[in-house]
């Protein structure tokens, strides 16, 4: 594609559509071959994009890559807070988003494993820790109020319970496991460490308040004196 019929592309889309097109081609470029012969020529390419345009939507591919990952970890997101929407149990709540986590996983976790494997995007910070801070807030709070936990400890609950997807989705893609089981066995993860959590809390650690009964003997009967001879 030459660079007059690419300007005359690009005034067919705004700024951010183009954009948008040019992050999509990327991903399935990605998906396609991997990032070893990456480059912003081969992603302008595939997009129809010339090399010109290309430097003015991207300084560089790592820019570009870098971008990509925070528009996969972003549309992750917005599906869990969808699936999160109308919900009346807990563990319809935990479900719901559990499963739009996994099925997204499914079906990009392999763009997102490979760009976090990318030289310069090493160590990047896995899906669940996008806009984590809110997310753990709203589900802390609904945490806290379900089950009548205090707060800090619902909150730190929440917080370690957030790894358990991102762990689920790694052996999803790694094991090739069945994805309902993975989902139930997640799910089932989550809610039996509320529960625990909550007789923690409440519970377990509450001073005994023994019946009356018990005050004047064992198993709830009076001792009985020795008979003299």
């Amino acid at each position: 594609m030459s660079v007059d019929s690419s300007k005359q592309a690009s005034r067919r889309f705004s700024r951010e559509t183009r954009r948008a097109m040019i992050l999509d081609s990327a991903a399935e470029l990605i998906a396609e071959k991997g990032t070893a012969e990456l480059s912003l020529e081969s992603i302008g390419q595939h997009a129809e994009v010339s090399k010109t345009l290309m430097y003015r939507y991207f300084g560089s591919l790592i820019e570009l890559l870098r971008d990509l990952l925070d528009q996969e970890f972003k549309h992750l997101r917005d599906t869990q807070f969808q699936a999160s929407k109308g919900v009346e149990t807990y563990e319809e709540l935990v479900r719901n988003v559990t499963k739009a986590y996994l099925r997204y996983i499914e079906d990009r976790g392999l763009i997102i494993e490979r760009l976090q494997a990318y030289p310069n995007i090493a160590g990047a910070q896995d899906p669940t820790h996008f806009r984590r801070e809110p997310a753990v807030q709203y589900f802390a709070e609904l945490t806290s109020a379900t089950f009548d936990i205090p707060m800090d400890i619902a909150t730190a609950s929440t917080e370690i319970s957030f790894g358990l997807p991102a762990a689920a989705g790694q052996y999803l893609i790694k094991s090739g496991a069945d994805r309902q089981t993975v989902e139930d066995i997640t799910v089932a993860m989550i809610l039996g460490g509320i529960v625990g959590v909550q007789y923690d809390a409440l519970g377990a650690k509450q001073k005994l308040k023994r019946p009356a009964k018990e005050k004047s003997g064992s198993n709830g009967r009076k001792k009985k004196g020795r008979k003299d001879s």
